[in-house]
């Protein structure tokens, strides 16, 4: 995707829009800066905390009315989360009409402020937001999927994780451990390298699992020693003459 493009092609639509304010387009762009990271991949997973920081929005309000408004003025596709432990999911939209992406499909009307796509091209468009997300392209850099943004995509660690031979499962717990503590390092320091955070997440899983099967392998050694000693759990001196 041409970005440049692309922006030049948001901005003009912007321009003819009168009830876009300031806090939709700085919004707007924080969202593309997010997406920038991501390699224009869709959805990108969002923290309110963090967007209203970069966009300069101090109210949640005021956040949430701009997020919804451009979702229904065509901008982007907002999936909220209602879960504190999980981000919510948004999905830009490409208007630069030459790019292979999707395109959002606009009507140029001046008593409409919203535009409309035909339920065609909103199959369509679901079908290509299900299309092989995790699927990386052995001939581009960008497709493997996770940037330095703190925090990270899920889909992100999960690529992670696989390439380092570990389930999915293990993401998850890394993702939904940190997202519940802010992204933290020890409960005080903010992250600066996720991928290094993930990395001791391993370690320290190994060492958890090694120490585990010590242990494990140490009580069985004792018990089958005891029992070649002919030790056992039963008592020698019970009378089992007396009623229970």
């Amino acid at each position: 995707m041409n970005y440049i493009k692309h922006l030049n092609a948001v901005f003009s639509q912007m321009d003819q829009n009168e009830k876009l304010s300031a806090q939709h387009i700085t919004l707007y762009l924080s969202l593309f800066r997010r997406w920038n990271s991501n390699f224009f991949q869709n959805p990108i997973v969002v923290v309110r905390d963090e967007l209203m920081r970069m966009s300069r929005i101090g109210s949640a309000n005021t956040y949430s009315k701009c997020l919804k408004e451009l979702d229904k003025l065509g901008y982007i596709k907002y999936e909220p989360s209602f879960n504190r432990h999980k981000g919510s999911q948004i999905y830009l939209y490409t208007f630069d009409k030459g790019s292979e992406q999707l395109v959002r499909p606009l009507i140029n009307n001046i008593n409409k402020t919203n535009y409309i796509y035909t339920q065609i091209e909103k199959n369509n468009f679901d079908k290509i937001l299900n299309k092989n997300v995790m699927t990386k392209n052995d001939n581009s850099n960008n497709s493997l999927g996770y940037g330095p943004d703190i925090p990270p995509s899920e889909i992100h660690i999960k690529i992670y994780f696989n390439e380092k031979g570990y389930p999915k499962i293990e993401a998850e717990k890394f993702f939904n451990y940190y997202q519940s503590n802010g992204w933290l390092i020890g409960g005080k320091t903010k992250m600066k390298d996720w991928k290094a955070a993930a990395r001791n997440w391993i370690i320290n899983k190994e060492r958890f699992d090694k120490q585990n099967k010590y242990r494990w392998n140490n009580t069985s050694t004792k018990k089958k020693n005891d029992l070649k000693l002919g030790q056992t759990d039963l008592k020698t001196d019970k009378n089992y003459d007396t009623p229970l």
